[in-house]
């Protein structure tokens, strides 16, 4: 593939920036930092030009805080200023370089996406008698910063971009993994190299898509494995025989290690496809699936408080509305009819002196 060249002027016209701003801001508007930025959009967006051309653009210091999804993740927010440059570059360097990755790698793509992960997936399981899924150990925390970059310069040339994309990677907080020793490490090397990349960034889907997809040519190429897919660090084969998926986990745990990564030692099972999987939320078995069953009692929890949240005046019915259907869109790909029944009959949204709103 040609390197990408001559790109600067694209990714820092105005153009770009306020097409950058538009998709940045998009169901954001109110935050404090995207409304003061909207303002004055126009001077925000020529100052931010400006700091690009004369080379003087730093990122700006990150918001971290915690969510609970099964297990506590540290997300990191970077400032909205800096979310602009992230869409300026990436709306530029991304579908030229998406096109090289394997169409079954399905993280943050066009047209890929969990469904479509899952999809294909139980289409392999209607043919294959047996799985093994894999997770890399702390996948995001692990990514090695000098890695990462000689892996942009092999598919980016211009210098003013990849100078950027340095700035961008470089500014991530302070990586949460332990430091892993690998083959050539002498005692302090783990200690004196920069890894991880912040979760919340647009570029770091993009960056977790590049750095792995050296790998996944690796596992369609050279060990010839066509039911082979990935979403973010969760990679699924499938194979007839057990000890054929055996010896594949063993050529992925020591090609993995040229990436400076580890699979993790419990999550690497070899199953039965009609036992199901557990797969990106559901549970999938050759002919069917069902929603994982934490997903249905978090929600629940969920459900309930935005009842008491909208009955105190704190939440608007609009985002009741919008949160309730993003869940359905999802458990809706799963045999799900009687669970939404169940949950939508706990709560009855009113406001005000008994009067009521919407029964859900």
């Amino acid at each position: 593939m040609k390197r990408l060249d001559g790109i600067w002027n694209r990714v820092t016209s105005f153009e770009n920036l306020l097409g950058a701003y538009r998709k940045a801001r998009r169901g954001k508007r109110s935050k404090p930092g995207v409304a003061e930025f909207g303002l004055n959009c126009e001077h925000e967006l020529l100052a931010l030009q400006r700091s690009l051309l004369e080379g003087t653009y730093q990122p700006g210091d990150y918001r971290l805080f915690t969510i609970y999804e099964r297990k506590p993740r540290v997300i990191a927010a970077a400032p909205f200023r800096d979310r602009v440059v992230h869409h300026a570059v990436m709306q530029v360097i991304e579908p030229h370089l998406d096109r090289t990755f394997i169409s079954d790698s399905y993280t943050c793509r066009h047209g890929k996406g969990v469904h479509a992960a899952v999809d294909r997936y139980q289409a392999w399981a209607q043919t294959y008698r047996y799985v093994l899924k894999m997770d890399i150990q702390q996948y995001f925390p692990s990514i090695a910063h000098d890695l990462l970059k000689e892996k942009l310069r092999r598919r980016v040339k211009d210098a003013a971009v990849l100078d950027l994309l340095d700035r961008i990677i470089e500014s991530s907080p302070k990586s949460t993994a332990e430091p892993q020793y690998f083959p050539g490490d002498d005692l302090l090397t783990p200690l004196d190299r920069r890894t991880g990349i912040p979760i919340g960034n647009l570029t770091s889907q993009f960056f977790a898509n590049l750095y792995l997809d050296d790998f996944d040519q690796y596992v369609k190429q050279a060990l010839k494995v066509r039911p082979y897919l990935r979403y973010v660090d969760d990679m699924v084969v499938l194979d007839q025989d057990k000890t054929r998926l055996a010896e594949i986990r063993v050529a992925v745990r020591e090609r993995l290690g040229i990436d400076r990564l580890r699979l993790h030692p419990r999550k690497a099972p070899i199953s039965p496809v009609a036992d199901g999987l557990n797969l990106l939320g559901y549970v999938v078995y050759p002919a069917r699936r069902r929603l994982r069953s934490d997903n249905g009692h978090r929600f629940a929890r969920k459900f309930r408080r935005m009842a008491a949240a909208y009955q105190a005046g704190r939440l608007e019915w609009a985002k009741v509305v919008a949160s309730t259907q993003s869940w359905i869109g999802h458990v809706q790909h799963a045999d799900t009819e009687g669970l939404r029944r169940a949950i939508f009959s706990q709560a009855v949204f009113t406001r005000g002196a008994g009067q009521e709103m919407a029964s859900a």
